[in-house]
Parts: structure tokens; sequence; C-alpha cells
């Protein structure tokens, strides 16, 4: 067992090892009988080798409840035909080969890893997982009940129920405010069928869903085709299913006035806050001036919030701001936290960076201090194989060259104060989505300048 332990840490650090910075090359590409479209980027560099399997229309925004997706997902490394879940984990522990199977918001995933010499092995467990999952009634339960015993965790921890809270207010009604771990409600009363019937549905590698399968690493085209033949090559729906088709995600809600929501904490000795507006679509062409503005407001360590909440005035640990985005839309996102008597104060001082931030915007000086940081952070996103995958398999769900990563790159390179001031049009004015959670006896006076607020107890296992 020591030496499986070791060989498998080898994989581990082998696989975060650098293989090539820089940007991505154009792989080579072919589509199975079954309709997988296949990506291989070949580097002989070290002998490992990664692989992704992207299912668009099988994440968490096609789910009927919260955490269906992604515990269907789950299940497949829980038991196949042939093999218990303890069977399945001891044949990773014995190749040394990681495994994992999860839901995002657009889509479902299945990714791993080995040494080039355990690959074909890899692939044929993970065929046997996709082809043959068990979906056992008593390791359903099992891992039911591990995620709610998760979800209480998290909701004695702010930080990490502020996320879901959030999410919950924002896209409230929403396919995109479906929650990856579910809430507890929501997971007693699904049954395995549930899961079964998700699976069958959504995980198909029918050409009309689009999925693709990116392998990285020592391995050529001729050998690839050979190993997939026998194994993904022969995966299939189920008999009489209907072929999938990837739903596309409805525009995300729009913004109009202040939606503010404190859910009380009557234990917490601190307040955490997350305050939203709608961001951009990936791939919109406004993204690398977003990017510069977000990493001047609070992308980064320097940031104006950052250094004004937690350098020059002590009241956090930390505050950042996000860019996430979707197919249909983005958001935009700033959060952080303090003392329950400095929430007000904490607000107010983020209002006024924000008010400045869109009223003067930055200087040439700071606008060539973050393209030289975007610039600087980047290449190193794309060094593993693993992030290779994911970065190709990405392109193709989105629809954009391989070349994607270079231009976005030239046009953060080419911005300026100007266009990072027009981003700056992103961030928040009267229009907000705004969620608190502390002791609100605390805390909800200092909150009036900034709703009015709507008030909600926190519920042992609710969102």
């Amino acid at each position: 067992m020591k030496r499986r332990a070791l060989i498998a840490l080898s994989i581990l650090l082998l696989a975060a090892a650098p293989v090539a910075a820089g940007s991505l090359p154009p792989p080579q590409s072919f589509v199975l009988a079954n309709g997988i479209t296949v990506l291989l980027h070949t580097d002989n560099e070290l002998p490992l080798v990664s692989f992704r399997l992207l299912l668009p229309g099988a994440g968490t925004a096609s789910e009927k409840a919260d955490g269906l997706a992604d515990l269907s997902a789950a299940m497949l490394l829980k038991g196949t035909a042939t093999r218990s879940a303890a069977g399945v984990a001891e044949e990773l522990d014995r190749l040394g080969v990681t495994l994992r199977c999860t839901a995002q918001d657009e889509y479902a995933e299945m990714s791993g890893g080995s040494l080039s010499e355990n690959f074909p092995s890899l692939l044929a467990l993970a065929a046997d997982c996709l082809t043959a999952p068990a979906f056992a009634a008593e390791e359903f339960s099992k891992e039911k009940q591990r995620r709610i015993d998760a979800i209480r965790q998290v909701q004695d921890e702010p930080s990490q129920a502020l996320r879901q809270y959030f999410r919950k207010v924002y896209f409230a009604g929403h396919p995109l405010g479906s929650l990856k771990g579910g809430s507890e409600p929501s997971l007693q009363a699904l049954g395995v069928e549930d899961a079964r019937a998700f699976f069958r549905r959504h995980w198909l590698p029918a050409a009309s869903a689009k999925p693709v399968l990116a392998v990285c690493g020592k391995i050529d085209a001729p050998g690839l085709k050979r190993l997939l033949a026998s194994t993904l090559g022969r995966w299939s729906g189920p008999a009489g299913e209907e072929e999938a088709v990837a739903a596309a995600i409805p525009p995300l809600p729009a913004v109009k006035g202040r939606t503010c929501v404190l859910i009380d904490k009557p234990d917490a000795t601190q307040a955490y806050f997350m305050l939203g507006v709608p961001g951009l679509p990936f791939g919109d062409p406004d993204s690398p001036e977003a990017e510069v503005m977000n990493t001047l407001f609070g992308g980064r360590f320097t940031s104006w919030l950052n250094s004004e909440l937690r350098i020059k005035r002590g009241l956090t640990y930390g505050a950042r701001s996000v860019l996430q985005s979707w197919r249909p839309g983005g958001v935009f996102t700033i959060s952080s936290y303090t003392q329950n008597d400095k929430i007000g104060e904490m607000l107010a001082i983020t209002f006024e960076l924000l008010a400045k931030a869109r009223q003067e915007g930055f200087s040439a000086v700071e606008v060539e201090s973050a393209r030289h940081y975007i610039l600087g952070q980047f290449p190193p996103s794309l060094e593993s194989l693993a992030s290779k995958t994911r970065a190709y398999s990405e392109m193709f769900f989105y629809g954009k060259g391989f070349d994607y990563y270079d231009l976005l790159l030239s046009r953060v390179e080419r911005a300026d104060a100007a266009g990072v001031r027009r981003a700056a049009a992103l961030l928040p004015a009267e229009d907000y989505v705004l969620v608190v959670v502390g002791r609100a006896d605390d805390i909800r006076k200092q909150l009036e300048p900034f709703g009015p607020f709507r008030e909600r107890k926190i519920r042992s296992g609710e969102f």
C-alpha cells in the first residue's frame, strides 16, 4: 500500500510540473463513430497523459433538483456491473492514477491522468464506469448522506455559505441558480432512480450534444485511436433513449433596482458580504479591458479594494472582485468580511471606490501595471497537461478558436486607460444584488443606507 501511495504521489507531482508555457498549440482532431470529437496534443517531454471528457447539457443547469447533476456524476465512480465501489477505488490505487467525475454549471466532465504506460488501463476503467455504472442503492445513500453532512458544515462557515445564498438570490428562478452540492431538503427528496434517470438522459455521446474529449501527453494519434476503439469509442446511449440535445441556458436575469438580503446568523462575530451585477458572456469582445479593470479594482493583492480595506484600514484580511462568465452572460462580484460593528463602514468605502472607478477610471500607469500582471500570470495557467485538456475542451465547448488565448492576451497588451474606463461601466451603481451574512441585531442598522433588506434566518441544510 505504501508503494501505491508513493506512485500516486509521484503522478500528482509530475502532472503539476510545467510542460510548456505559452500559447495553446493547435491540436490534432478526429471524430469517433459515436459522435465524440477528440482533440489530441502530443507532448513527449514527460511520460504522462491526461484526459478530459466534457458533456454539454449534463451540468447543474439541466437538473430538476439542486445537487442531482453532481451526485449523478459522483455515482459513476461508486461501482460498475463488474466492480464494487471499493473495487473501483482499489484499481485506481493499484494503477496509481487519478479519475474524477463532476458536474459544472453548463456541462459535466470526467477527467484523469496517469503515467503513459498505465493510460490504457485508465481508459479501460473510465469506459467501464461510463458504460456500466451500477447506481447501487446502498452507495447512493452513503454518498447522499456524506453530502448532507458537508452542507451542514458549510453553514457553520459563513464565507462558504455566503456564496450559496448569493447564487440563490441572484439567479432566483434561473437554471444557474442550481447549487452543485444541493441543499439538505433537495438531497433528501432524491432517490437512486433520479440519479440513474439523469445519467441516462444527459450522459450520452450523441453528436447533437457535441461531446468533446481532450487528451494531452505522451501518446500519438494512431495509438490513441487504437485505445479509444476498445474503450470510449464503444460507448453508446441506452437503447430506446432519445438523442441528447444540450438545451441552451436562457439569458441571465436582469438586475433592476436593489435586491438586498440579510441572512441572520445569531452566533456570527463577523459579517460577510457579496455584491453583484451583470458581467460579460464568455469571449465577449470587451473581456480584455474588463480583465484589466477587474485586476485593478479587486483582482490582485495590490488592487484598490484590498489596498483600501485591508492594507490602509485594517478592516479585513481579504477583499476581492471576480468576473465569472458563461455562454449567455456573466456576473461581476465583490466580496469581503469584517467585524460586525464595521460592516457599514466597509460597504460605504466599497461604494466610494466603485463611484471613483466609474467616474475617474484608472491612470495609464495603473493600466500598464495591470497589463504586465495579467501577461505574467497567464503562462503558468497552461503549463500542466491537465490545464491544457481543460483549455482545449472549453475552447471547443464555447466555439472559440485554439488561438483564443493568443488573441485575448494581445488585446490585453493593447488595452489603454480609455478602454478600461469604459469597462468600468460594469461596476455597481444603483442596480445591484447584495447579500450579507451576519448577526442581524448587530448589523441591521448599519445596512440601512444600502437596502432595503429582506431578512432570512439561517436554517440547517437550506439555502
